[in-house]
């Protein structure tokens, strides 16, 4: 082949593989790399949180605590009342003082008295029926339907007989019968004194009367 028909071809070809090269490089967009993350720096992840945080809302009253069940008030608080077992109002104070006499004088025996007292309180007794100013009296008048209520209201009851009334002692010792004394069968506000000594009748508050038999 002439030199010069060679030349041609090959200028051919080359223009030819400049044609294939520009047309695959229009073709296909050139790939840009991810940057790289820098070291230490946390990925962050598109996981969903399985317990978030609720949005405070403001303007929202604070819910009251629920009392425990079961939870009584200090019954030391308001004490109960006492029963006055039939002793209406007013009711008489504490026992204050037992007044003890010799009631009868027989010949081998004196019959002793008592009468439970309240006070000093002017006002109570003037509002019982007492208007003579006195502030020592008998928890109602002799004769009133209240008057052994409310005697057992501050008396209380005797402590070896359980009747209402007081303690019966003579020269300390109970009143168990002769030769020293006994309990009235009918009334525990009385004693049968067989002998002479210092005799006492006593409240559930332990205040006592006395006085002394020497026959």
């Amino acid at each position: 082949m002439p030199v010069t028909l060679r030349l041609r071809a090959g200028a051919a070809a080359l223009v030819a593989c400049c044609v294939a090269a520009w047309a695959c490089g229009s073709l296909a967009s050139p790939t840009i790399p991810e940057p790289t993350p820098e070291p230490g720096t946390p990925s962050a992840s598109t996981a969903p949180n399985p317990s978030p945080t609720p949005t405070p809302v403001l303007g929202l009253p604070k819910p009251s605590p629920t009392p425990e069940p079961g939870a009584t008030p200090d019954p030391s608080a308001t004490p109960a009342p006492q029963d006055s077992g039939g002793c209406g109002d007013p009711l008489p104070g504490a026992l204050a003082q037992v007044n003890v006499k010799v009631h009868q004088r027989g010949e081998n025996h004196w019959l002793l008295d008592s009468t439970p007292l309240v006070g000093p309180d002017v006002a109570y007794c003037a509002k019982i029926g007492f208007t003579d100013g006195r502030s020592m009296c008998p928890v109602r008048v002799e004769g009133h339907p209240e008057r052994e209520p409310c005697e057992l209201y501050v008396t209380g009851r005797a402590r070896d007989t359980g009747r209402p009334g007081p303690t019966w002692y003579a020269d300390g010792a109970l009143c168990t019968g002769r030769p020293g004394c006994e309990n009235h069968p009918d009334n525990q506000y009385q004693v049968i004194a067989y002998k002479n000594g210092l005799y006492k009748a006593c409240g559930k508050n332990d205040v006592c009367g006395d006085v002394t038999v020497a026959r």
